[in-house]
């Protein structure tokens, strides 16, 4: 995305997409408290942001690391819950429903769950020189979301474990993947986009206005 402000500082209907994320958490009553992860050049706008908007449920603002992964680690470390939702600050979109049926999905004993949903494109594994060598079931394939909650110890110790092998993962569900623990899907909204380019600005202002109206 061609600006100098950080994805998470943009204002969408003017508030900070930050702010449209964890007003959701703030505002659910399943969730106990947030930490939020940044980089030193952002915390103390992080900072203004959590007390302009009154985030009280916004418990410690902690400096990440140089991955996303290593961001995550530094989150568990400073999180003292039995259960920990990882959640990108740039999907302001997400639900309380979806929050809920995750949350719900725990509670049926499931260690780690994520957000997901179906993919609606034909997917197709291309090789380095830009031809297509298979085309995969997509009957089996989920676009992974997040949040996802994993219970506290079980993340730490895949974090643990990812540092030793020197293995760095996209999301949270593939480090426990490696412990070969089970992941469960929960399905989730097709609106739980996370905003990377200039396009996404302009569906999350769609999606919030038809929200407003009620009917999203």
């Amino acid at each position: 995305m061609n600006s100098t402000i950080p994805k998470q500082f943009l204002e969408l209907s003017g508030k900070p997409i930050l702010i449209h994320t964890l007003e959701v958490f703030q505002q659910h009553i399943l969730i106990d408290e947030i930490t939020v992860v940044t980089n030193e050049a952002s915390f103390s706008q992080v900072k203004l942001f959590v007390e302009r908007y009154e985030l009280n449920k916004v418990k410690q603002i902690v400096i990440g690391g140089k991955e996303r992964q290593d961001s995550v680690y530094v989150g568990v470390v400073a999180t003292n819950t039995d259960w920990i939702m990882v959640h990108d600050a740039v999907r302001a979109f997400i639900t309380p429903e979806e929050i809920s049926r995750l949350v719900e999905a725990g509670k049926g004993n499931h260690q780690a769950v994520t957000l997901a949903v179906p993919v609606k494109d034909t997917i197709k594994k291309v090789n380095r020189n830009g031809v297509v060598e298979e085309t995969l079931k997509r009957d089996q394939l989920w676009s992974i979301q997040t949040p996802q909650l994993i219970h506290r110890a079980l993340l730490l110790h895949a974090h643990e474990q990812a540092s030793k092998q020197h293995v760095n993962a996209t999301d949270d569900a593939m480090l426990i993947e490696l412990l070969g623990e089970p992941v469960h899907v929960v399905e989730g909204e097709y609106t739980n986009i996370k905003v990377t380019t200039p396009d996404d600005i302009y569906l999350g202002e769609a999606i919030l206005a038809k929200r407003q109206k009620g009917s999203v």
